[in-house]
C-alpha cells in the first residue's frame, strides 16, 4: 500500500532562518525527497521567503508555494547545480544553470498562489554563466504547473523540453529585468495546453521550437493569454530541424510588442504546418505577422542550434490559418523602441505584415481572414533606399564565406502594411488597412504569390 506523504515547510520547521538570507535549498529537497521515496506526496512551502539554490523536482510530487510564502532563488551560483542538461543554442551556452529543474519524471505539480522570484537583479545582464533559468524540464510526462506568480527570472522563465503531457493555467509570469527574458518556452514537447496566463518579458513571451527529428512538437492549445514583450509575443520555430505541427492559438490579446506579434520561421529543414491563429486582438505592436520560409546556418553566430552542423535543405511551410486578428497602433508606435539602453527593437520603417519564401519553396495554402491593421505610417521614401536594392530576406548568401540568411535585416520594410513573396494558395479575405498619418510606400505587395480568389483587401477606406 502506497503512503501518500504530505511535509507542510513554514518557518517553525527552521527557526528564525525563513528569512530569505539562508539556504533553505537542503531541506526543501529533502522534504520533495521523501514524497517520492514513499510513492508521492505533497510539499507545501508556506509564511516566509525560502532562499534556496537548485531544487530537483520528483515523480508524484506536488511542490506548493502557499500565498504566503516566496520561493527566492539564491545570489551564490555555487547553490546551483551543474547536472541540469545543456541550453540548445550556440550563443547561449552559458545560460546552463537553473533553479527548478526535472529530468525524466512523471506525474509533477508545481502550483499555489505564491510567488517564485528568481532574483535577477542578483546577476548579470548577459553573458554570463551566473544567470539561471528559473525552470527546466527535460523528458518528463503529465506536468502541472498553476496559478502561480513567476517574476524576475535572471535568464528564461521555463523551458520545456523533449516532454509532454503538460497543462499551465493560470501563472502569472513577469521577467523584463534582463535579457533573456522569456516566458513560456517548449522545445521538442508535445500535447500542450495553456490557458489563462499573463507574460510579460524581455525576449520571447510564447514559444514553440523543434531541436531535432527524434520529438516533433504537436498538438499544442493555447487560449486567454495576454502577452507584453521586446521580442515576439508568439513565436514558432527559428529552432525548426524538426516538424512543428497540429497548433492552436486563440482568444489573446499583445500589447506594447516591440518586434513582431505573431512570428513563424522555418528556417533549419523542418517543417512547419497545419497551424491555426484566431481572434487575437493587438495594440502597439510593431510588426504584427511575420513568416519566412529559408535555411540559415550560422556556425556561432546567434539563434543556431546546437544540434546542427551544416547548412539544412530548406524545409516547408503549410496550411498556415490567421483570422480574425485587430492590430492597432497608437501615436506611441511613431517612436523609435529600444530594449534596455541601445538595443533597437522596432520603428515605423520595419514595420508591417510579411510573408517571405525562397525561391522553388513557396510558402503553402495560408489564410489571412478578417484583419484589421490599423498603422502609424509617417514613413517616407527618403527614410529607406530604392524599391529596386530592396535585398531578399532568403537570399543573403552571395558573398564568399557567408552560410546564413538573416531573418530581421534589413530593418526596413518597402511596404507600409503587407509583403507577400512566394507565397502559393494564399487567401486574402476581409483585410482592412488603414494609417494614422500618410505612408508614401507600396500599400501592398504581392510578388511571387498564386492565390486562391480575387484578394479583397481595402486600404484607407479604397478597394484594391
Amino acid at each position: 500500500m502506497t503512503i501518500n506523504t504530505t511535509h507542510i515547510l513554514d518557518p517553525r520547521d527552521f527557526g528564525a532562518l525563513v528569512d530569505g538570507t539562508t539556504n533553505d535549498g537542503p531541506a526543501i529537497q529533502a522534504a520533495i525527497d521523501a514524497a517520492n521515496a514513499n510513492g508521492g506526496g505533497h510539499v507545501t512551502l508556506a509564511g516566509g521567503t525560502f532562499l534556496a539554490g537548485t531544487i530537483k523536482l520528483k515523480s508524484n510530487v506536488t511542490l506548493e508555494v502557499a500565498e504566503s510564502a516566496t520561493l527566492l532563488a539564491s545570489p551564490d551560483i555555487n547553490d546551483y547545480a551543474a547536472d541540469v542538461h545543456h541550453n540548445r543554442y550556440r550563443n547561449e551556452a552559458a545560460l546552463d544553470r537553473c533553479f527548478i529543474y526535472a529530468e525524466d519524471q512523471h506525474d509533477v505539480a508545481l502550483v499555489g498562489r505564491g510567488t517564485i522570484d528568481g532574483n535577477a537583479t542578483a546577476f548579470p545582464n548577459e553573458g554570463s554563466i551566473y544567470r539561471p533559468m528559473l525552470i527546466r524540464l527535460l523528458r518528463c510526462r503529465n506536468v502541472h504547473v498553476e496559478n502561480l506568480r513567476l517574476v524576475e527570472a535572471a535568464a528564461w522563465t521555463t523551458a520545456f523540453l523533449d516532454s509532454e503531457y503538460i497543462w499551465i493555467h493560470g501563472v502569472d509570469i513577469k521577467n523584463d529585468k534582463r535579457y533573456n527574458g522569456d516566458g513560456l518556452d517548449f522545445d521538442g514537447s508535445a500535447h500542450v495546453f495553456i490557458s489563462d496566463c499573463y507574460v510579460r518579458g524581455t525576449d520571447d513571451n510564447f514559444c514553440l521550437q523543434s531541436s531535432s527529428k527524434q520529438y516533433p512538437v504537436h498538438d499544442i492549445h493555447v487560449t486567454n493569454c495576454e502577452f507584453s514583450g521586446v521580442c515576439a509575443g508568439i513565436r514558432i520555430g527559428l529552432k525548426s530541424i524538426g516538424d512543428i505541427y497540429n497548433v492552436s492559438i486563440s482568444n489573446c490579446t499583445l500589447n506594447r510588442v516591440w518586434r513582431e506579434g505573431i512570428k513563424l520561421e522555418c528556417t533549419e529543414g523542418g517543417s512547419i504546418t497545419d497551424v491555426s491563429i484566431s481572434n487575437i486582438v493587438m495594440r502597439d505592436v510593431t510588426r504584427p505577422v511575420f513568416a519566412v520560409l529559408n535555411n540559415r546556418f550560422e556556425l556561432d553566430d546567434y539563434g543556431t542550434s546546437i544540434e546542427l552542423d551544416h547548412m539544412p535543405e530548406i524545409g516547408t511551410m503549410e496550411r498556415i490559418s490567421i483570422s480574425n486578428l485587430t492590430a492597432t497602433d497608437s501615436a506611441e508606435m511613431a517612436n523609435v523602441h529600444r530594449r534596455f539602453t541601445d538595443d533597437v527593437m522596432g520603428e515605423p520603417r520595419f514595420a508591417g505584415i510579411r510573408f517571405d519564401a525562397a525561391d522553388g519553396h513557396p510558402i503553402e495554402d495560408v489564410t489571412l481572414d478578417g484583419l484589421r491593421y490599423t498603422f502609424v505610417g509617417g514613413v517616407k521614401l527618403a527614410d529607406i533606399p530604392p524599391l529596386e536594392e530592396y535585398p531578399r530576406l532568403v537570399d543573403k548568401l552571395a558573398e564568399p564565406g557567408v552560410r546564413s540568411s538573416e531573418n530581421y535585416w534589413p530593418d526596413w520594410s518597402r511596404t507600409a502594411f503587407m509583403d507577400l513573396r512566394n507565397v502559393h494558395g494564399l487567401d486574402l479575405n476581409r483585410i482592412r488597412l488603414r494609417s494614422l498619418r500618410p505612408d508614401e510606400r507600396h500599400a501592398v505587395l504581392l510578388d511571387g504569390c498564386e492565390t486562391v480568389t480575387d484578394p479583397d483587401v481595402t486600404v484607407n477606406g479604397e478597394r484594391l
